[in-house]
């Protein structure tokens, strides 16, 4: 019964993240799964370079594809169900991870709260990430290991993983090769009639479907490979120092954690026979960082499965500690453990990059209701960094829209800039090279933007009105800003609405969202008196 207990205590909070997360972390979460998804159940959404060349695989996709085929069948596809129900089915599958690793580390309490606090985990346990998938299926599987017994039921989730993050072998190999060194059996008959077999089944099964939904024969790990690490083509997103694993990532990932798993990997090295896995953990968590360290592009959720390994040499060492503390340290260690995990979650959950997931339902209603002179529906174009917010998954409606795009240099071309770069560099000529002048209905009913492209775009802005300013962030980047704008093209007749006098003043844009609005009132009264 108390076992019950602990799994919906896990399951509470991370239910509780889906509905507190609200913020915007990277593209991957919703360009990578939900607009896939989206596609393939309704027939209409964006498929991404990195699905027309075959480098990512259907299977995460294709469960959240069923969960919108069910809702579509039951006639409840509204586009809040589209949104939330996948990251519950997410949230799920990270509080049985969770709760997984409650039992392998022998049930300590410390097991429990250093599960339940991490701030990235909260951040990103319910996220339509890959990498959220992997880290799940990572904790699954290395609660499963044979760590003092026989058991091989770990290969299955750990083939999973590599089949659909080929990267994850950094973590397998190390960890297989250790089973294979202190398992009793035959080595080779082990090899064989686990190893290779569990790999072939999950392997053909993955490639089955893969095939049949790229619509020809490919084996997408070894694309994501070829792609990604033999070509480099993920430096085109940005490159790091080979230190920054060690230096940054980790350490930002762990937080405020990274305290007591420095004190854990001290007790680990001084004290090896007493912390046998936790030994064992160390040696993967290095040579991990090390491989992933040779990558030029690095990021924070590329490390996200290393977190439980982590915890676990956390935990091995707090409990151990616990022993010889005092009531007051044992209590003072984990109050600091909360609060320094509490505040990075509560203000990158709620408060930063809260913009894009604001501005979706402010779409939707767009998508849903507008209308232009010709009763046509709106035609949105985001004048964005690339990928900036979720797509049709959060929209649902089959409307024209349009982004920057940002595929890598594929065919090597030199001196290559991608569509956002070229318009960055030059928006007025990007604007008047790809954006129909005239007539005026030709122009896209809605613009989205950051609001500081709105000052080096204000003569096509001219043709609109603001319709929403939205906040996302504290500070003002040269692409990405304060805040994101929204704006509506003025219909025949608007002109003289939204430019008339004192009199109409509730009904114009805000001149202080827009300065150079303020010339548009003169330049249509001149425009009047040739009509």
């Amino acid at each position: 019964m108390r076992l019950l207990y602990v799994f919906l205590l896990i399951l509470a909070v991370r239910l509780a993240s889906v509905f507190v997360v609200q913020t915007y972390y990277v593209p991957d979460e919703y360009w990578q799964s939900l607009e896939v998804a989206h596609k393939l159940t309704f027939g209409y959404g964006y498929l991404t370079w990195e699905w027309v060349q075959g480098i990512r695989s259907y299977v995460y996709p294709l469960l959240i594809a069923g969960l919108y085929k069910i809702l579509a069948l039951l006639q409840l596809d509204s586009a809040h169900l589209l949104v939330v129900l996948p990251r519950i089915l997410q949230a799920l599958l990270s509080a049985y991870s969770d709760y997984r690793f409650y039992v392998w580390t022998g049930k300590r309490k410390w097991a429990l709260f250093l599960i339940l606090v991490p701030w990235f985990w909260f951040y990103t346990g319910s996220r339509t990430l890959a990498n959220t998938l992997e880290a799940s299926l990572t904790t699954i599987a290395l609660s499963y290991f044979p760590w003092y017994g026989e058991s091989t039921a770990y290969l299955w989730p750990a083939a999973i993983c590599c089949f659909l993050r080929p990267t994850a072998a950094v973590i397998w190999l190390p960890l297989s090769l250790y089973h294979l060194r202190k398992s009793s059996q035959n080595v080779l008959e082990l090899i064989l009639k686990r190893f290779v077999l569990i790999g072939l089944v999950v392997a053909g099964l993955g490639i089955a479907i893969d095939t049949y939904w790229h619509g020809q024969l490919i084996v997408t790990p070894y694309e994501f490979l070829k792609y990604n690490i033999f070509n480099n083509i993920g430096s085109f997103y940005g490159s790091h120092p080979w230190h920054w694993y060690f230096s940054v990532g980790l350490p930002t990932v762990l937080g405020i954690n990274t305290l007591p798993f420095i004190f854990g990997v001290m007790e680990t090295v001084q004290k090896s026979e007493k912390f046998p896995v936790s030994k064992q953990l160390l040696i993967t968590i290095f040579l991990s960082l090390v491989v992933l360290s040779a990558v030029e592009h690095k990021e924070f959720r590329f490390v996200s499965s290393l977190l439980p390994l982590c915890l676990y040499v956390i935990t091995d060492a707090l409990s151990r500690w616990s022993t010889r503390a005092s009531s007051t340290m044992l209590w003072t260690t984990a109050l600091v453990i909360l609060v320094g995990n509490i505040l990075p979650a509560w203000y990158l959950s709620t408060v930063h990059q809260k913009g894009p997931i604001e501005l979706m339902p402010k779409l939707r209603e767009i998508a849903q209701e507008y209308r232009d002179e010709r009763e046509h529906q709106a035609n949105i174009l985001f004048l964005m960094p690339c990928h900036s917010t979720p797509y049709y998954s959060h929209i649902h409606q089959n409307v024209t829209m349009r982004f920057l795009t940002c595929e890598p240099n594929l065919e090597k071309k030199e001196q290559y800039k991608d569509e956002a770069d070229r318009f960055f560099e030059d928006p007025v000529h990007w604007i008047n090279s790809h954006i129909p002048m005239h007539p005026l209905t030709a122009l896209p009913t809605h613009v989205v933007l950051f609001d500081p492209l709105a000052e080096n775009i204000s003569v096509f802005l001219r043709n609109y009105r603001l319709l929403h300013r939205i906040e996302h962030a504290e500070h003002r980047q040269s692409r990405t800003g304060r805040s994101i704008l929204v704006y509506q093209r003025l219909k025949k007749g608007e002109e003289n609405a939204f430019n008339r006098g004192p009199d109409q003043e509730q009904q114009e844009p805000d001149v202080h969202d827009h300065p150079p609005l303020e010339d548009l009132v003169l330049a249509k009264e001149n425009e009047n008196l040739f009509n």
